[in-house]
């Protein structure tokens, strides 16, 4: 079997999960896509993990987008199918955990790297990190949300200037406009994030998860599953919803109480 080109390491009640592509900066191929898939349904399933750690292998790059080769000679349908709806769905995934996610950006985040990144509720980055949108350059456009979360992120005006541009931002550009939350020497990057995933997962971890949902929310992410989530789970809490069920159970009127 081949090697996996991501990974998932398990820290006690903390998943780092790794882009391990390091030879080729950790670019994206459709396999990579779907490795991430199944990682981010496993933490999501597993009800003992508290925090991600995101991070790409090597010391040169968190990923530098897709692997060109992978979908330079994809037909139109098969690049909507195959690359950027997946690609999407998959992201959106990593977006939607319940756990937090701290992305450890080690390294330059370029295309759909950078998109990946700002799945990740925080982003901490190595201080010789570089960050771009250079899809324009090589006549296609930002596919995986780069003009969407992204401009919910740092608005239009520093989204345009990334992807109009072309420009590679710097660790402290990137700081400035809102991109990331933390610039750190590059050998600290992964001990800098991991510190503070550890201090996450010490906190309540149901009061964290419900956080997350509400701030998504609150931007304009899931508004109607969190809204429901939050609603019924209330209402299986009190006596009414107790009586329910035990009403069904017993194949009887219910009894109401208002409480």
């Amino acid at each position: 079997m081949a090697e996996p080109q991501v990974t998932c390491s398990r820290d006690g009640d903390m998943a780092v999960v790794t882009l391990a592509r390091a030879a080729k900066l950790n670019s994206l191929t459709p396999a990579m896509l779907d490795e991430l898939e199944a990682i981010a349904r496993s933490i999501e399933a597993d009800t003992e993990l508290r925090v991600v750690v995101l991070t790409g292998a090597g010391d040169k790059a968190f990923c530098v987008g897709a692997d060109i080769n992978e979908w330079a000679a994809l037909q139109p349908l098969d690049m909507w199918r195959r690359w950027v709806r997946r690609g999407h769905q998959v992201f959106d995934q990593w977006a939607r955990l319940r756990q937090p996610v701290v992305a450890a950006i080690n390294g330059h985040a370029f295309g759909g790297g950078l998109e990946l990144a700002i799945t990740a509720d925080i982003r901490i980055a190595a201080d010789n990190a570089q960050f771009a949108l250079p899809e324009a350059s090589i006549g296609t456009c930002p596919g995986w949300s780069g003009s969407q979360r992204l401009v919910k992120l740092v608005g239009p005006s520093h989204a345009k200037y990334l992807a109009l541009s072309g420009q590679r931002v710097s660790a402290q550009g990137a700081l400035a406009s809102g991109l990331v939350h933390e610039v750190v020497p590059a050998a600290g990057v992964i001990e800098r994030a991991t510190i503070l995933a550890r201090e996450m997962a010490g906190k309540a971890p149901v009061s964290l998860q419900l956080t997350k949902q509400l701030i998504n929310a609150a931007a304009g992410e899931d508004a109607a599953v969190t809204l429901e989530a939050i609603a019924g789970a209330l209402a299986a809490t009190t006596e009414d919803g107790a009586e329910g069920v035990r009403s069904f159970r017993e194949k009887r009127a219910p009894k109401y109480l208002g409480r």
